[in-house]
């Protein structure tokens, strides 16, 4: 596992009327601050990544749909440096990763439908000067590809 990065199993609570799934809570171990909560979506076979906060740590749970998630730790003073991380998050495997600040990070939609994340930051977004920092998800160093593995 990347150096800073937590994995959390989410217990999804089913009743008569539906389901509740917490998902992040200011009593976790690993919470850091409360910045904002957003939800982002991709389409089926979208490949949303690479990038990366100099400030900013993520906590990503997949709500609907499926993505594979994938962290790739670029920061050279990590004792993980270079390892990268695959995740395969949301409806059939409910989880929260936090993602560290500098840890590059995208993901991929492989469900058959439209797949949502919320994500809950340390920081709150600032328009004018984002703390965020993109790179190709294709043509790049990173030693990942996107593409289906078939084992």
């Amino acid at each position: 596992m990347i150096e800073g990065v937590v994995v959390k199993k989410l217990r999804l609570i089913p009743d008569e009327r539906g389901r509740l799934m917490e998902i992040l809570r200011s009593d976790d171990e690993f919470f850091v601050k409360f910045g904002q909560v957003y939800m982002t979506s991709a389409y089926p076979g979208v490949v949303k990544g690479w990038h990366y906060h100099k400030k900013q740590v993520d906590n990503m749970a997949v709500v609907r749909g499926m993505m594979k998630v994938v962290l790739y730790d670029n920061r050279e003073d990590s004792p993980t440096f270079k390892e990268v991380n695959e995740f395969f998050m949301g409806e059939h495997n409910p989880l929260l990763v936090k993602i560290p600040s500098l840890v590059m990070h995208g993901f991929k939609c492989i469900s058959e439908q439209e797949a949502i994340a919320v994500n809950c930051p340390t920081e709150v977004y600032n328009y004018d000067s984002p703390d965020e920092f993109r790179v190709d998800p294709h043509d790049n160093d990173i030693p990942y590809s996107w593409s289906l593995k078939e084992r």
